[in-house]
């Protein structure tokens, strides 16, 4: 059983979003060590892009910030196996745009990804149509790829054992929205591995002040054509808004609300544990199921 496989044992799963570089590189592998320690399940790891069209302007302004302090790709990596080094053994799912990987090196990218300890990725501006160059490469890395060319204050690279040893292929997390056609629905959900990341509204990511109608609806649809767990991100700022979507869903995204309550505070990492807190224990007592709104 994988890592994202055994996060599911527990349903509904919280999974926080937190961009690496911000507010700058150290305190941001502290602040996501915080959210995998005290209450996230599973936490998406976000990769900076100077154009990320699916965010709204509370990560867009992150990553922005991120750039700026010099965040690259590489960075980023290494950064994945310092977490992996502190003890963090929850799944961290990479978010970011194509572009930067495709720069980097598809391969090279997957080799040193699932080297530093990745579990699996989303990107939101590859579809599943177009993702068959990023599959290969998927399909192509080995555990013997190029490790992370990432250097520690001990000068140690980061050890084998702490990869993703996954006896299959790193997942290529699917995204689904309220705006999906029936068929593309079907066909995604079908070949979806790890989970199904359902977007809750249309638009760009940040929080709304309710859930949207119909999303029991949305998930039930889904659901008829898949077998693995569904998460529903987009619009979720609140743990009683979590609560409510945790009730329908197998795990709950939040992303714009982590990246501002803890961007905010002075103090970031201490923000992140009752932040990872609050949530986990929305979560938690959650029972029944809602079928609509």
């Amino acid at each position: 059983m994988n890592r994202i496989e055994n996060a599911f044992k527990n349903k509904p799963i919280f999974m926080p979003y937190f961009p690496l570089g911000y507010p700058d590189l150290e305190t941001s592998i502290d602040v996501i060590e915080a959210l995998a320690k005290n209450g996230a399940d599973l936490v998406e790891v976000g990769l900076s892009f100077s154009d990320p069209l699916a965010d709204g302007p509370v990560i867009q302004k992150a990553t922005q910030i991120a750039l700026e302090k010099g965040i690259t790709v590489k960075k980023s990596l290494a950064a994945v196996a310092e977490l992996r080094r502190r003890g963090v053994t929850i799944p961290l799912i990479l978010m970011g745009y194509f572009n930067p990987m495709l720069a980097y090196g598809l391969e090279k990218f997957v080799h040193d990804a699932r080297d530093a300890g990745a579990d699996g990725f989303i990107i939101p501006d590859l579809p599943l149509e177009e993702a068959g160059e990023f599959q290969s490469a998927l399909s192509g890395a080995t555990q013997q790829g190029s490790a992370v060319e990432a250097q520690v204050d001990d000068g140690t690279r980061p050890s084998t054992a702490l990869r993703s040893a996954q006896d299959e292929d790193l997942p290529l997390i699917q995204m689904l929205a309220p705006t999906s056609p029936n068929e593309r629905m079907e066909s995604i959900a079908r070949n979806a591995k790890g989970f199904i990341y359902l977007v809750s509204v249309t638009g760009v990511t940040g929080a709304r002040t309710s859930i949207s109608d119909g999303l029991g609806d949305l998930i039930a649809r889904v659901r008829e054509h898949t077998s693995v767990p569904v998460c529903v991100g987009f619009g979720i700022g609140t743990p009683e808004q979590a609560k409510q979507v945790g009730a329908l869903a197998d795990g709950v995204v939040v992303g714009s609300a982590c990246v501002k309550t803890i961007g905010e505070s002075k103090t970031p990492v201490e923000t992140a544990k009752q932040f990872a807190a609050e949530f986990r224990s929305a979560l938690s007592p959650v029972q029944g199921v809602i079928t609509s709104w």
